[in-house]
């Protein structure tokens, strides 16, 4: 069976194959989805993660971890993880949501990663979880030779470093249906022209308005 093989390809064993496929199955579909296992995998990463990161860094700063585990535990970096796993192949999306981009959708392919991490823990443990975790992001974790600086963290150390102020964010506007959100926000600060962006999440639609502002005013890697 498909799941079975999925399951098999990840070198997990005693895995529920209802609940992977609950995890692979978007709520356009009008049936059960991941929204519940996202949830729990969600939280599961986020610890597995953190301890990850605690040991195999021993001598960095907590700011630094922080750094890290922002970037490794972000929409972005969980979308390339289920392109490694060519996700797009097995998820379940209703037509529409097939023909509108949806195999493409970061929020969507970061959200049935962390459905599977849901259902792996549920069928398993932690430690089941944690392995399978530093198996598919060890690469990223070692490619990464600094500790990644966060777009919004930059646009304040470079704003106050000047006394501008703290950057205001703005929500301009929210669109699309309830499981799949379009945030627009625009970012501004004192005597600087502003810059919007637009994502799945308020959050994510921040930061890329300020990595626009940081790139739209030259700014990129400069305090």
């Amino acid at each position: 069976m498909e799941y079975k093989n999925f399951i098999n390809s990840l070198g997990l064993v005693g895995i529920s194959e209802e609940l992977v496929r609950q995890a692979l199955t978007h709520s356009s579909t009008g049936n059960a989805d991941y929204e519940r296992l996202e949830f729990l995998g969600d939280r599961v990463l986020g610890l597995a993660m953190a301890e990850m990161l605690y040991q195999r860094f021993p001598e960095e700063k907590e700011g630094d971890l922080a750094k890290r585990h922002a970037a490794l535990v972000s929409g972005k970096m969980l979308s390339k993880v289920a392109q490694d796993l060519d996700l797009g192949c097995i998820l379940m999306l209703s037509d529409n949501e097939r023909q509108s981009g949806g195999l493409e959708n970061d929020n969507i392919l970061s959200d049935a990663v962390e459905g599977i991490i849901g259902a792996v823990f549920l069928s398993s443990n932690y430690q089941t979880c944690a392995d399978l975790i530093i198996k598919l992001w060890d690469g990223y974790i070692e490619t990464m030779s600094e500790p990644p600086q966060d777009p919004k963290t930059q646009l304040q150390e470079w704003s106050q470093g000047r006394a501008l102020g703290i950057p205001k964010y703005e929500l301009v506007s929210r669109s699309g249906p309830d499981h799949q959100p379009l945030f627009n926000v625009c970012v501004s600060v004192e005597g600087y022209e502003g810059a919007a962006a637009e994502a799945g999440s308020k959050r994510a639609a921040e930061k890329a308005a300020a990595q626009a502002f940081l790139a739209q005013h030259n700014l990129i890697d400069k305090k």
